[in-house]
C-alpha cells in the first residue's frame, strides 16, 4: 500500500474564522425571516434589547433591535451626557432576501407518481443554476391566532433536469418554461406499504411544513415560504482563496453590518463624528455623537416596494423615533439627517474571465482586491465624489484595499437600496459591496478575503472616522 502524501493539499480546507462565521450565518438564514431572526438573536446575545414598534421606543443608552417581518433594524444610542451636539447616524443598509422560488397557494400536486410543489419565481434567479440541487423549504407560517412560526425543512426538493438522451439539443441552448419546467419534485406517491414506511407520509407539502414547525395543518392560516440550496458554504481554489455559498447577495453585507455592531458592543465605546467635509463646509458634524444603525431590508430583489422594503417607511420611522426619544426634533432632526451617512452595501460584479467583453474595459475588479465602490453616472448607484472620498477614508483607517466598479456602457446597470433610501431620506449615500461571480446563482462565489475586508470598512464607518 502506498503511503499517503503528507504534503498533498487538503481536499476540504478549513474555513478561516470570519468565513466560518459567515457560513454559519448563511446556513441559519435560508429565508429573509430567518435572517432577520438570526440578526436579532445574535445582537440580543451581545446585549441588545428587543424593541417593539407598537410601543414607545426606549431612550436609555444601549443597543436595540427591531424585527419587522423579514427586515431587521438595529441601533445603538450613545451616552447623551457626553455632549449637547446633535447626534448623527451611520447607517449600513443591506437586504435579507435573495432570488429564489416562493410557494404558491394550494401548492401540492402529483403527476406521474411524483409529489410536486407549485412555486413562483421570486426576483431574478439564474434559473439553470437551481437544477439538480437538493433544496429546502423555509420561511414563516402564520397561525389563526396571528402568530408567526419560522419553519425550515431539510433537503426535500429538487428541480430535476431532463436526461440528455431525451433532449439531444439541450447543450445547444437550455430553455426553461417557468411554469412547466420549474415545478420541483419533493417526494414519490406511495406505492404499497413497503413494511410501513409510507404509513405517515403526507402528500400535502403544507402539512409537512406545519408538522416540521410543530403545528397542526388546520392551525395554519397563511404562509410565506421560499426555497433555498442546502449545500454548506466552503472555500476552494489552489490555496483556498475562493469562497462559494448561496445567498452571498446579500447576506454577506448583512453579516458585515452584524459583525461590526457586535464589535462595537464588545468594545463598549461610543463614537463621535470626525468632521466630515460636506458640500465644501468642513467640520459641520465634528464631535457629534454617532448612532450606528444596521438597516437590513426585505424585498430588494423585487424592487423594495413593501412595508419592510427600502421604499417603505421603516428606516425613516426608526430614525425619527430614535431622535425623538433623544429629545431631537424639527430643525434638530434635519441637522441630524444632513450630517449622517448611509453605506448601501450590496454585491457587485467581478470580471468574468470567459465574458470579459461584458465588463468595462478599464475598471476590472478582481477577487481578493477588496470591496467595491460602485459608481454609475445615471445614479443607479448613489456614489458621488464626496462619497468616494469618504469610503476611501474609511477603508484607509481599516487598512482595507478597495476597487471601483462601473458597468460597460452597453450592459444595463442594476440598482440597489442606495438610490431609494437617498431619495426617501436625503441622507448622503455611498454604494459598496463585495464582488461576486455567478451573481443570482443558487451558489455564488467571491474572493475568500473580501467579506472580512468589507466588515473592517463597516467597522471604521461605524466608528465615526
Amino acid at each position: 500500500m502506498t503511503a499517503p502524501d503528507t504534503d498533498a493539499p487538503r481536499l476540504t480546507p478549513d474555513l478561516p474564522a470570519y468565513l466560518q462565521d459567515l457560513a454559519d450565518f448563511v446556513m441559519a438564514s435560508p429565508s429573509s425571516y430567518h435572517a432577520a431572526a438570526e440578526v436579532a438573536r445574535r445582537l440580543e446575545a451581545a446585549g441588545y434589547a428587543r424593541a417593539d414598534e407598537r410601543l414607545d421606543f426606549p431612550a436609555e443608552p444601549g443597543g436595540y433591535v427591531l424585527v419587522r417581518d423579514g427586515a431587521v433594524m438595529a441601533w445603538r444610542i450613545p451616552d447623551a451626557g457626553r455632549t449637547s451636539a446633535t447626534p448623527v447616524f451611520r447607517i449600513l443598509g443591506a437586504h435579507t432576501d435573495s432570488p429564489t422560488f416562493k410557494l404558491k397557494p394550494r401548492p401540492s400536486t402529483a403527476r406521474e407518481g411524483w409529489l410536486q410543489a407549485g412555486v413562483e419565481v421570486y426576483g431574478g434567479p439564474l434559473l439553470n443554476s437551481w437544477l439538480d440541487r437538493e433544496l429546502c423549504f423555509a420561511g414563516r407560517m402564520v397561525t389563526v391566532d396571528g402568530r408567526d412560526h419560522l419553519v425550515r425543512t431539510g433537503p426535500i426538493a429538487r428541480f430535476p433536469q431532463l436526461a440528455v438522451h431525451l433532449d439531444r439539443e439541450v447543450n445547444n441552448g437550455l430553455k426553461l418554461d417557468r411554469q412547466q419546467h420549474l415545478h420541483p419534485v419533493w417526494g414519490a406517491v406511495p406505492v404499497g406499504d413497503h413494511g410501513g414506511r409510507n404509513a405517515d407520509l403526507s402528500t400535502d407539502i403544507l402539512a409537512v411544513l406545519a408538522r416540521t414547525a410543530g403545528l397542526d395543518a388546520d392551525e395554519v392560516a397563511g404562509f410565506d415560504v421560499v426555497m433555498a440550496d442546502t449545500q454548506a458554504p466552503g472555500v476552494f481554489g489552489a490555496s483556498g482563496e475562493l469562497f462559494a455559498s448561496g445567498r452571498l447577495d446579500n447576506l454577506s453585507s448583512v453579516h458585515a453590518g452584524l459583525v461590526a455592531l457586535e464589535s462595537l458592543s464588545a468594545s463598549g465605546a461610543d463614537a463621535s463624528a470626525g468632521g466630515v467635509v460636506a458640500d465644501g463646509v468642513s467640520g459641520e458634524s465634528a464631535g457629534a455623537p454617532v448612532i450606528p444603525v444596521l438597516a437590513a431590508f426585505d424585498h430588494e430583489e423585487l424592487g423594495s416596494a413593501s412595508r419592510s422594503g427600502a421604499a417603505g417607511p421603516v428606516l425613516e420611522d426608526v430614525l425619527r423615533r430614535v431622535l425623538d426619544v433623544m429629545g431631537v426634533s424639527g430643525q434638530g432632526a434635519a441637522r441630524s439627517f444632513a450630517g449622517s451617512w448611509l453605506l448601501s452595501a450590496d454585491a457587485g460584479h467581478l470580471v468574468h474571465p470567459n465574458y470579459a467583453e461584458r465588463h468595462d474595459p478599464v475598471n476590472h475588479p478582481r477577487a481578493n482586491g477588496g470591496p467595491l465602490l460602485k459608481i454609475n453616472a445615471n445614479q443607479r448607484y448613489s456614489t458621488d465624489a464626496a462619497g468616494a472620498a469618504a469610503f476611501a477614508r474609511w477603508c484607509g483607517v481599516a487598512g482595507v484595499p478597495f476597487q471601483e466598479f462601473v458597468s460597460n456602457n452597453g450592459v444595463p446597470c442594476g440598482s440597489t437600496i442606495g438610490p431609494i433610501s437617498a431619495t426617501r431620506l436625503g441622507i448622503r449615500t455611498v454604494d459598496v459591496g463585495i464582488g461576486l461571480l455567478s451573481m443570482h446563482s443558487a451558489r455564488e462565489m467571491c474572493g475568500a478575503e473580501d467579506p472580512a475586508r468589507l466588515a473592517g470598512a463597516v467597522t471604521a464607518f461605524y466608528n465615526g472616522v
